[in-house]
């Protein structure tokens, strides 16, 4: 019971919310829609006024038998009603038009403040969330939110204006049948709460379930060569039928409770409406005096559209009962989605950017709009206003850096590293060891906890994200590649490339022979990660990408690690230009790949423990010469 009370008042302003984001998208449509929605409740509730009337004439005109006398005025109210449907088809033809538009709209446009929210959400969030978790978000919970807007909301909205508005008759009526009518009332609200809670508690649930299971199985589907090499699909399958069991029986335990609710309320209906006439009889045998708004005597105008009335009201009572585990179960998905939306963006208080420049004539660097292939650092004084222009370089200096990626626990301690420009710096170590990390760092996908990382002598903090991370050109050990053309994927690295720019990476690459090969060449497209193609294919590509993108700085990590010697041989001279006049960074489990770098660091538990280059390592006969002489492995 705690649990349904704490989600319905944590439903409550997320309600709130979503109704303000709706007329935020909608500040006109969406007053018209709800407006013919209530016209469509009133119309509805409204016959029963006409039943008292044209019975109460035809009681006069039987007790008169002069039937002449009230014909016309029957036929009246009769074309008041035709006309009021008429109208109320009408409004209900526009409401579901406008519904359909407002829903679509609306769940298109949460899409897209949901995916606009995550492109600005920091690298941790997505090492820290499940990928399936993640996906849920844009099909599960944006179908319940979609069931939610279109049909819970609206119907929820009509039965309970009807509701109001036949109590207000019944009261005009009768007030001693309105309170029999409410008493019946009082147990489809016990039953509702008993039942209805049991089953929104499930149905909440169900939602995290589907998420986990869909988690599940994303990750399953990615590793399907890894399960299928490792003969591991039994064991695959019971992790799946965990989920799976678990979702089953949340998914049981509330479409039971929600399926027995409506018999229930249904047949307290019914009962309700045989003592509702047996009370009426009764009351007109025994002529008791009624107590009415419209202090009308009690009869048979009022008996009958009363009953007409007890259904309506029973009836409308039993749809919001069952609509409110719609809504909680909608509820459930949207507090999802607004937590994605609410998710932190990454912070970016850099206010140094990188801009195309040029040389003026006494040999000052300006800022221009065109492509030079001359960057310069933007970097604005607060303090005087001035402006000044950095040549960019590539000079990397990490000074005494600690860092860890959950608090209280350090994996980089103390690193210090100097790389001047078009120098080749190579990080060496066993897996853990935090190359990779150092990378992460230099890119500010995460930021340091001590010490500082000054960029040509600018500390990264103070460079704008996107400004930092264009002037750096990765290619990483795993490659993602883009539905799409070969070259559109090339050109990832750069989008204003020319096609001869792209071919040109591509032979850089090295990967311009295989592209040819293929049925479209270049404009093969390419889906799935780019399946059809091998790994060292996808990488070779990864590296074209980098060389289209001419970064001054390049990243490295395990650039080669899918690619065999004899093509590692022959892209070797094609790295070797794309290195020239360049800082680069190589991450390598293969030491013949960084023998010719000017500084190898060689790092252990977080710890730069050697540094020299491939000879003076040697000489030394520490790690990196048990490493290289098979003494020691890499693992």
């Amino acid at each position: 019971m705690d649990e349904k009370k704490n989600s319905a008042v944590n439903s409550a302003p997320i309600l709130v919310r979503l109704i303000k984001m709706l007329f935020s998208f909608y500040p006109v449509m969406l007053p018209v829609a709800l407006a013919c929605i209530l016209f469509n409740a009133i119309i509805s509730s409204i016959p029963s006024i006409f039943m008292q009337n044209v019975i109460s004439l035809v009681e006069q005109s039987w007790q008169a038998g002069d039937w002449a006398a009230v014909g016309g005025q029957i036929l009246r109210f009769v074309l008041i009603l035709v006309v009021l449907y008429v109208l109320s088809l009408a409004a209900g033809t526009v409401f579901n038009q406008l519904m359909a538009i407002i829903t679509q709209g609306s769940l298109a446009k949460m899409r897209e403040k949901m995916f606009n929210g995550m492109q600005d959400l920091p690298i941790k969030y997505f090492d820290t969330h499940n990928h399936g978790d993640v996906m849920s978000y844009y099909t599960n919970d944006i179908d319940t939110l979609r069931q939610m807007i279109s049909q819970s909301i609206p119907q929820l909205i009509i039965s309970t204006v009807t509701v109001l508005t036949v109590l207000a008759i019944m009261l005009y009526f009768s007030v001693w049948m309105t309170l029999v009518v409410l008493v019946g009332v009082f147990f489809m609200v016990l039953v509702t709460k008993k039942v209805g809670g049991r089953s929104s508690k499930y149905f909440i649930r169900m939602q995290q379930s589907i998420a986990a299971t869909e988690g599940v199985v994303e990750e399953m589907m990615n590793g399907q060569k890894v399960i299928k090499g490792f003969c591991h699909e039994k064991e695959a399958q019971e992790d799946f039928d965990k989920v799976n069991d678990e979702l089953f029986h949340n998914a049981e335990q509330a479409n039971i409770y929600a399926n027995m609710l409506m018999p229930i309320l249904n047949n307290i209906g019914n009962v309700l409406y045989v003592c509702v006439a047996i009370v009426s009889g009764v009351m007109m045998m025994t002529g008791a005096p009624n107590l009415s708004l419209s202090g009308m005597a009690f009869g048979i105008s009022i008996v009958v559209p009363f009953l007409n009335m007890t259904k309506q009201f029973s009836g409308n009572v039993s749809q919001v009962s069952n609509q409110l585990n719609m809504v909680i179960m909608g509820m459930a998905g949207t507090k999802r989605i607004f937590n994605l939306i609410d998710e932190k963006p990454e912070t970016d208080e850099g206010y140094v950017t990188l801009v195309n420049a040029k040389e003026d004539r006494d040999g000052n660097l300006v800022e221009c709009k065109e492509r030079t292939n001359v960057w310069a650092w933007k970097h604005p004084h607060q303090a005087d206003g001035t402006v000044t222009y950095t040549r960019l370089q590539g000079e990397v200096v990490l000074d005494d850096v600690d860092f860890g990626y959950e608090e209280g626990k350090i994996v980089l301690h103390n690193i210090k590293l100097y790389a001047t420009p078009g120098q080749k710096i190579a990080f060496v170590g066993s897996t853990g060891a935090g190359k990779t990390t150092i990378t992460n760092l230099i890119n500010r996908f995460y930021d340091v906890q001590e010490g500082t990382i000054t960029y040509d002598g600018i500390d990264v903090r103070d460079i704008q994200k996107d400004s930092l991370r264009r002037s750096l050109g990765m290619v990483l050990q795993d490659t993602h590649l883009f539905t799409g053309t070969i070259a559109d994927n090339i050109r990832y690295g750069r989008l204003d490339a020319t096609d001869e720019e792209v071919r040109a990476a591509a032979k850089l690459a090295n990967a311009d022979s295989f592209i040819r090969h293929l049925p479209q060449g270049y404009d093969t497209v390419i889906t799935g990660d780019g399946g059809s193609l091998s790994q060292g294919e996808r990488q070779l590509l990864a590296i074209a990408r980098a060389a289209v993108s001419d970064p001054p700085v390049l990243i490295l990590d395990e650039a080669t690690s899918s690619i065999d010697t004899r093509t590692e041989n022959l892209i070797e001279q094609g790295m070797d230009s794309l290195m020239e006049g360049r800082t680069v960074f190589v991450i390598a489990h293969r030491l013949s790949t960084v023998r010719n770098s000017q500084a190898i660091l060689v790092l252990e538990h977080g710890r730069i423990i050697e540094r020299g280059d491939h000879q003076e390592l040697l000489a030394q006969q520490g790690k990196y010469y048990q490493l290289y002489t098979g003494k020691a492995e890499l693992s």
